[in-house]
């Protein structure tokens, strides 16, 4: 351990936090004194409280026995700069905890605000570039095409990237397969195109192809459950409903139809509905072995509970 380094350091960051020796000591819980003596370097801190200096002082440990370290005006801002150099979302994490610890104390200034943000922002792009890898991984496998975890991977990939303002060019994309095949899609492609359009606002066009795939796929339920989705954008929620019935029908893999026709009576207003559809997706989640989805239902059905008149 480079005392003299650590000792100029133990003076400079106070001083750059604006901390006497009397105030570090009291939130460190060690004496005056002994702040007096690390900053002298007459002594040495226990190693254990290394870390509780380096949260004080906005800095990491390891910053302590640096020549060119600086005091951060908070352990959340260097823990920030920590990961624009990493990228590492476990250092994500850590700061994103750290700034929790601020706002309930009430602590956040205008700086650590736009930090936390800007942390989130990075977060994102991380994020999606990390989706998009491997939902294109799962779409690779071509001999997948029927299979439920490659078509969600379809749908949620051009659910982003319409997020990310390439909607205009899925949907190109889309309408081009569609005329280059002269209708001859697989069902998967057809659902594809049901959901650009719909994203797209063009809600007239998404029900016809809906009219047109159920004509051409009259036992594929997926076809119902987006027309419920197109009338859920058009704010009819009782015709949307009946979609969703008609593809529960049909058998939907994990209670699909459920949710969104729960979500409608909330819509309605109808909670007690609600309340019940959500229950009655616990019992089934729970009777299949799915003990946290059935948790996570009852928790929606909890959110609603007080709405319902008694």
């Amino acid at each position: 351990m480079n005392s003299t380094v650590f000792s100029e350091n133990m003076k400079k960051f106070r001083l750059a936090k604006k901390y006497t020796q009397e105030e570090a000591a009291e939130m460190l819980c060690v004496t005056a004194q002994s702040v007096s003596r690390w900053e002298c370097g007459n002594t040495l801190p226990d190693v254990l409280l290394l870390p509780e200096i380096a949260k004080l002082y906005g800095v990491m440990v390891d910053d302590l026995f640096k020549k060119q370290s600086v005091a951060y005006d908070n352990y959340a801002q260097r823990l920030s700069a920590l990961y624009e150099v990493s990228n590492d979302p476990e250092d994500f994490l850590r700061c994103r905890l750290e700034y929790q610890k601020l706002m309930k104390s009430g602590e956040l200034s205008t700086y650590d605000k736009w930090d936390y943000g800007w942390l989130h922002m990075e977060m994102m792009y991380y994020c999606k570039d990390e989706a998009l890898k491997w939902f294109d991984e799962v779409l690779s496998d071509k001999t997948e095409k029927n299979v439920l975890p490659y078509r969600r991977a379809a749908t949620m990939k051009q659910c982003m990237l319409f997020a990310f303002g390439k909607g205009d060019k899925i949907l190109a994309e889309r309408q081009r397969e569609m005329d280059e095949a002269h209708g001859a899609l697989d069902e998967r492609e057809w659902c594809l195109l049901i959901e650009a359009y719909d994203r797209a606002g063009q809600y007239e066009k998404a029900l016809s192809v809906c009219r047109d795939a159920m004509q051409k796929f009259p036992d594929y339920w997926e076809f119902h459950f987006l027309a419920g989705i197109v009338y859920c954008s058009l704010n009819e929620y009782e015709t949307a409903i009946a979609y969703f019935e008609q593809a529960g029908e049909m058998g939907t893999p994990f209670c699909d139809e459920k949710y969104q026709i729960a979500w409608c009576y909330r819509q309605l207003e109808r909670f007690e509905d609600a309340y019940q559809i959500y229950r009655d997706i616990a019992d089934i989640h729970r009777k299949n072995g799915y003990d946290v989805e059935a948790e996570q239902a009852l928790g929606y059905a909890k959110e609603i509970e007080g709405k319902i008149e008694k």
